[in-house]
């Protein structure tokens, strides 16, 4: 929830201004990962002095806190999701759309790879790419249509 984020920023010293709440806001109500420059469009209808650079800051301040990973994909730079402990993603690679989904039985695998590495790990973040149920009914540009080849 924006409120305990923002809430958490406050407790860790930071000034919460309404650029970071417009921000926190975005973050919270999209369940896609979103570029800077759509986290900037979104939040000016919320704080229409949004700038850009503050969106750039802001993000890395976030991502740095743990609010929001930077989610990386083929076809953009990067992209921004909201966050928590923990976290599991399948992005789409076509359109970007994200879904966050429980995964249990990890914890062996985790446990192994301390044991072999002598890590501690604190938190995972997983990451699945592929195309969503909506992309792969899509025509592919290198798919040809099997109607014309019969």
């Amino acid at each position: 929830m924006a409120s305990d984020k923002a809430q958490a920023l406050r407790d860790a010293g930071y000034r919460l201004t309404q650029a970071r709440l417009a921000i926190l806001h975005v973050m919270e109500e999209n369940d896609i990962s979103l570029s800077p420059e759509e986290i900037h469009n979104r939040g000016k209808m919320i704080y229409p002095s949004l700038g850009l650079a503050t969106v750039y800051r802001t993000l890395d301040l976030l991502d740095e806190l743990g609010f929001v990973r930077r989610v990386h994909s083929e076809h953009r730079c990067h992209s921004y999701a909201s966050t928590g402990v923990d976290r599991h993603y399948l992005i789409c690679t076509d359109c970007h759309h994200l879904v966050e989904f429980e995964c249990s039985g990890l914890e062996p695998l985790i446990e192994s790879v301390c044991q072999q590495t002598g890590y501690t790990v604190s938190e995972h973040l997983l990451e699945l790419s592929g195309l969503c149920p909506d992309c792969q009914t899509k025509p592919r540009p290198n798919q040809k249509n099997t109607t014309e080849n019969q």
